[in-house]
C-alpha cells in the first residue's frame, strides 16, 4: 500500500468518527496512526487532509451539492460522502497533488469501504468537480480568449 494510499485511509477513518461523535481529531488521528504503524509523513499528509477538509468543509459541501444533482449531502452514505470531501479539498485546495492520483485513491478507497456502487458513484461527482475546478483555474478551457 502507497504511502498517500494509507495516508487517505487514515484521513478517512478519522473524519468519519468525527462525523459520528465530533471527538478529538489528534486523539483519533494518533491512535490510526499507531494501529496501521505508520511513519510521520503519513501522519503528516493525514493531518494535512483532515484539517483541510475541516477549516473548508462548508465551501466543498457547497462543490458537492453542485456536483450531485441528484443527492442531498444528508443522502450519501457516509464513507461516500467523507471520500468526496477528502478528494474535493485535495482538488480544489493541493494543486501539488496530481488530479487522477486524488480521484483514482477516493474511489479504490470507496470500492474497499464503500458498497458495490460507491466506486462509481464517487467517480462520477469528483469528475464533475475536477471539470469544474479545471475551467476555474484555465480559463482557456471554457473558451475564452479564442478570438
Amino acid at each position: 500500500m502507497g504511502r498517500r494510499h494509507l495516508a487517505r485511509e487514515l484521513a478517512l477513518k478519522v473524519l468519519f468518527e468525527l462525523e459520528n461523535d465530533g471527538s478529538d481529531a489528534e486523539r483519533s488521528l494518533k491512535y490510526h496512526v499507531a494501529e496501521s504503524r505508520a511513519d510521520a509523513e503519513v501522519a503528516d499528509f493525514a493531518r494535512t487532509l483532515i484539517q483541510g477538509v475541516r477549516e473548508h468543509q462548508a465551501e466543498i459541501d457547497a462543490e458537492l451539492k453542485q456536483a450531485s444533482n441528484n443527492w442531498g449531502l444528508d443522502q450519501m452514505a457516509k464513507v461516500e460522502r467523507t471520500l468526496l470531501r477528502i478528494a474535493s479539498f485535495e482538488i480544489l485546495y493541493l494543486p501539488s497533488v496530481p488530479l487522477k492520483a486524488a480521484i483514482n485513491e477516493s474511489i479504490e478507497l470507496a470500492k474497499t469501504f464503500g458498497g458495490p456502487d460507491s466506486g462509481k458513484f464517487v467517480n462520477g461527482i469528483l469528475g464533475r468537480i475536477a471539470a469544474d475546478a479545471e475551467i476555474r483555474h484555465d480559463p482557456a478551457v471554457k473558451g475564452e480568449g479564442n478570438g
